[in-house]
């Protein structure tokens, strides 16, 4: 299977969904999104086959979002695009694509929803969250 993780590495969601596909088995194309932005056609593609909306898939929290004056709801999709690729800080993240789908993985652990093979074992987030506790049991 590949694995292709679209990755910040100074965010923690970012950094335990990718400690998490590791400890399944896999190790993933992982593309910093932000030193090489997906195209245009690829992040449509990303946000649809996570069954998003573009405003689904746009970052607010530490982002020109409010600067920018993306709150505004009449904004089109392709406004709100445009925004995404010349600000690619606006792209939520991580999205991960797997053969058995593509995920905006906000709770880190949605990506065990796409992730094939073997029980990836205990999993603490950083923050000391468990998330798969000792037994294999997947807490959230």
């Amino acid at each position: 299977m590949t694995v292709v993780i679209y990755h910040n590495p100074d965010c923690g969601t970012s950094r335990n969904t990718l400690a998490m596909i590791r400890q399944g088995g896999e190790e993933p194309e992982i593309i910093d999104y932000l030193r090489t932005p997906p195209s245009r056609e690829r992040l449509m593609w990303l946000i649809e086959q996570a069954g998003l909306t573009v405003r689904e898939a746009l970052r607010q929290k530490d982002t020109p979002y409010d600067a920018l004056g993306l709150r505004d709801l009449s904004l089109s999709d392709e406004t709100l695009l445009d925004a995404m690729l010349a600000h690619p800080i606006l792209i939520n993240r991580p999205f991960v694509v797997t053969n058995q789908g593509v995920r905006l993985c906000r709770p880190s652990e949605l990506v065990l929803d796409i992730l094939v093979g073997p029980a990836i074992g205990p999993f603490i987030k950083e923050d000391g969250e468990v998330v798969i506790d000792p037994e294999g049991k997947r807490l959230r």
